[in-house]
């Protein structure tokens, strides 16, 4: 689905956000510069906004980013080649529930709007958890659902029906827009995705709620 849509991706993705999701990205970058890490893994990588904007962020970092649609990492490296990060981020193909690295290797891992994709969420979580050095940061970006019912109702509204409308008429690809809202009503946000992290083995545990609850980053220590 992922690699059918990778050459409408971006535009798609800035476009039905509202140029948001960059915005979104940076709220990360800043969770990050408290603990200024030097090798981070992004997880789920796609077409590797978010590894870009870690790398611009923290020039001296190296960044792994692994995805298993190849055609989206292949815009990634199109992407970072053009900005000259070739020898600051390399993308893998990759299963983020059978990670190839060894434990306790990176300083942080990063992922946006992968985790309700994963197809066991357990194991996800706990390979993360693994590749992670100890008393290091696992930061995630993931839709939510508003707590205002006014505005909720617009959210899925506007979730289940114009994007996928619009999705498939620019993407061509009727099934995976489709997929996007439902992915995002059926995630455990909020309370109940802390608890699914805690039971993973994570502490110190954080929520930043974003536009009134469009997404949530989770900040949480191994």
């Amino acid at each position: 689905m992922f690699n059918s849509i990778s050459g409408r991706y971006d535009f798609l993705d800035h476009f039905m956000s509202f140029r948001l999701d960059n915005f979104w990205r940076r709220k990360v970058v800043e969770i990050l510069h408290s603990f200024n890490p030097e090798h981070i893994l992004d997880v789920a990588t796609g077409t590797a906004d978010l590894a870009i904007a870690v790398a611009k962020a923290f020039p001296h970092s190296k960044i792994t980013g692994i995805d298993f649609a190849e055609k989206m990492l292949d815009h990634g490296r199109v992407k970072i080649n053009n900005q000259n990060l070739q020898n600051q981020i390399e993308l893998k193909s990759g299963d983020a529930e059978n990670l190839e690295f060894d434990d306790n290797t990176f300083d942080a891992v990063t992922i946006s709007f992968g985790v309700r994709n994963f197809e066991n969420l357990d194991k996800g979580l706990s390979e993360m958890k693994r590749v992670l050095k100890p008393e290091k940061y696992l930061i995630i970006l993931e839709f939510s659902l508003p707590t205002d019912k006014m505005c909720r109702w617009f959210y899925l509204l506007y979730f289940a029906h114009i994007v996928p409308f619009l999705g498939m008429l620019i993407s061509k690809n009727k099934y995976a827009y489709h997929y996007l809202p439902s992915s995002v009503k059926n995630f455990p946000y909020g309370d109940n995705f802390v608890k699914i992290l805690l039971n993973s083995g994570f502490k110190n545990i954080s929520q930043k709620v974003l536009n009134k609850g469009i997404c949530t980053i989770y900040t949480c220590e191994k």
